[in-house]
């Protein structure tokens, strides 16, 4: 007798403005499937616009699972995601899924496992980046390797962001991260029919597509969005308060920068992020399959 056929589904990455959503929302609606978010911000609630979340038209078109759902106040963490993911995955059952986003991490935990890391108190986090944040990239080298030489070898850079995990992990857990990561959690997607895509524009396409969506964003409500945010009283630490666009336009609203510069702030910052991601997905995808989108 036959086994059952293996589930099915299709993992979209790529940079920020790459047009994966939109490649996304085509296939799902060719294959009756079923869209669920793969990017760190698009999570959550407050953050619709500057996050380039799906709008309510393309909501309306297809099956969208777990975008907008996470209050801004909490520190959501990779194995946060990979939790619910799952419960999407066996609620899902019989419907093709389609990842996409432009968080390398989540898509890692689908295909190869992920470390299954204890959630570090937020006090711990904030002492930690506190320090790290005081340094530049020499002294937060310094600071890894000193602390935790294990990490410190295998960061190709000593991003604040890298650096405040691996110590905050540290100091909550007294053992490496590294010691987490070697000890991984099966793959969320084992054993299932997998295509991988990453998208990949032209350098020159991507940045003008970065610029023009930016600005859109600004006529369509970003500011509004931004001061709801701040309206909050959030810890300006939170993941949510760092997204690209919340910094910039916070400083315009304070009258800390022009609306051309907090404008042009943002663009540079995000065009930045893009060349990050492009950087992280050739060295941990090489082997999906890279178009070269349009």
């Amino acid at each position: 007798m036959a086994g059952s056929p293996r589930r099915r589904a299709v993992l979209i990455a790529g940079p920020t403005a790459s047009g994966k959503s939109a490649r996304a929302l085509r296939l799902a609606r060719e294959r009756g499937a079923v869209i669920v978010n793969a990017d760190a911000l698009q999570v959550y609630t407050t953050l619709r616009i500057i996050t380039a979340r799906p709008s309510d038209d393309d909501l309306a078109l297809a099956s969208h699972r777990h975008y907008g759902t996470v209050d801004p106040a909490r520190r959501y963490s990779t194995g946060d995601w990979v939790r619910d993911v799952s419960l999407i995955r066996d609620e899902e059952q019989g419907r093709e899924l389609i990842f996409v986003g432009g968080t390398g991490l989540y898509f890692e935990t689908l295909t190869r496992g992920f470390a299954d890391v204890p959630e570090v108190p937020a006090t711990v986090v904030a002492a930690i980046e506190a320090e790290v944040l005081a340094l530049d990239r020499d002294g937060r080298a310094r600071l890894i390797a000193a602390r935790d030489p294990l990490i410190a070898a295998r960061l190709n850079e000593p991003d604040p962001q890298r650096v405040t995990r691996a110590l905050a992990v540290l100091a909550a857990t007294g053992r490496s991260l590294a010691s987490f990561q070697d000890a991984p959690q099966p793959p969320l997607l084992a054993g299932w029919e997998i295509e991988k895509l990453v998208l990949n524009p032209d350098r020159d396409i991507l940045r003008d597509r970065i610029a023009r969506r930016y600005r859109s964003m600004l006529e369509n409500g970003a500011i509004a969005e931004v001061e709801a945010l701040l309206a909050l009283g959030l810890d300006p630490a939170l993941p949510a308060m760092k997204a690209i666009g919340v910094p910039e336009i916070s400083a315009m609203l304070r009258g800390d920068l022009s609306p051309s510069d907090a404008i042009e702030r943002a663009i540079i910052a995000t065009r930045q992020y893009a060349k990050r991601q492009r950087t992280w997905f050739r060295g941990r995808m090489a082997d999906w399959t890279w178009v070269q989108a349009s």
